[in-house]
This record gives structure tokens, sequence and C-alpha cells, in this order.
């Protein structure tokens, strides 16, 4: 029997009310049913230390282990973060570091699909673009279209964090589509 599909969410804000994590834990409603979705939080992540991730360190901090754990069962991702100065948020970026080392690095070859929401008018076309170096180290397999840029945020989701913007959604709805159908190949 094959196992099911497995997304894994991850998003570069941690803030709480965080529209990235609303616009996150929305897409996961639209993964369809029979795929597995699961938001892996990594704020308990400390900064990224070499000396802490060689061979000769005893080992990684135990938060580092069960974050990589959790993406290493991830058959592919879905990014949602802000812009942060133009680009990937510390944060996020600092975990990825995390995930992207070693010959078991858990992002390797997977595809991935992303998306950002924000208060302004660019809907963090700059920080999509600002991870395309990281996917292409990583070998990554980056689902590109339709683009997910949710501008305007505070317009576009209801006090239960739904998103209410209906081109939005069918945009989220063909990305993920296009994601499992990376999953195929």
């Amino acid at each position: 029997m094959e196992k099911n599909k497995r997304i894994v969410g991850l998003c570069g804000s941690l803030r709480k009310g965080s529209y990235n994590a609303m616009l996150l834990k929305f897409a996961g409603t639209l993964v369809p049913e029979g795929i597995d979705f699961e938001i892996v939080p990594f704020d308990d992540v400390p900064v990224y230390n070499a000396d802490l991730d060689t061979p000769e360190a005893a080992e990684r901090p135990t938060s580092v282990v069960r974050f990589r754990d959790a993406l290493a069962k991830a058959d592919a991702f879905i990014i949602a973060s802000p812009e942060y100065n133009y680009s990937i948020p510390g944060g996020l970026k600092n975990a990825i570091d995390w995930a992207s080392r070693g010959k078991d690095a858990p992002l390797m070859h997977k595809p991935v699909a992303m998306m950002g929401a924000t208060q302004g008018m660019w809907g963090t076309v700059r920080m999509q673009t600002a991870f395309l170096p990281v996917f292409t180290f990583l070998n990554m397999n980056p689902v590109l279209q339709p683009e997910v840029l949710v501008a305007q945020a505070q317009n576009k989701f209801d006090a239960d964090g739904n998103l209410t913007d209906e081109m939005a959604v069918g945009i989220i709805k063909k990305k993920i589509e296009n994601l499992l159908a990376a999953c195929s190949v």
C-alpha cells in the first residue's frame, strides 16, 4: 500500500495574528483529502552555528533534530512568508540553513511552493525571488506558477483567518495542484 503524500508548511512570520500564518493555515484547508498537511514551527531553533553541525559535534541541538526530522517526512513544502527588507525573514532563512546541511539535508530534491501575504502592494514578490538561489543550491523543484502574492492582506482575511479573496483562493488551489503534480514526477 502506498503511503499518503505529505506536505509540510513553513511560515516565515512568528508574529501572533500573522497574515502569512493565516495564509498557510488556509492553504492547508485546500489540500485534497488523502494528502497529509502539517505546519512545522521553528521558533525554538537556535541561530545557525557550524560548530554544532559538524561530524565532530556530539549532536545537533534537540530543537534542530526535531525540526529536521519533521521536514524529512515531507514529500513537498509550502512556504508562506512576509518580506523583510526586500528579502527572506532572518528566522526562516536560519531554519532553512539548519535544514540544508549534510548528506541527510531534508529539503534536497523536493518540490516547494512559495506564497506570501503583505499589507503592502507588492505581495512579497522580492522575498519569493530571493529564495530562488536557495532553491537552486538545494536542488529543490520550485513550483513557480501561478504566483501567490496576496497584497493588502488586511482587507483579505475575515475575523476567523479565512481568506476572502476568491481570486486568491483559486490561485492557491492551482498552486497546490501543481505542487502535487511535481511530487509525482
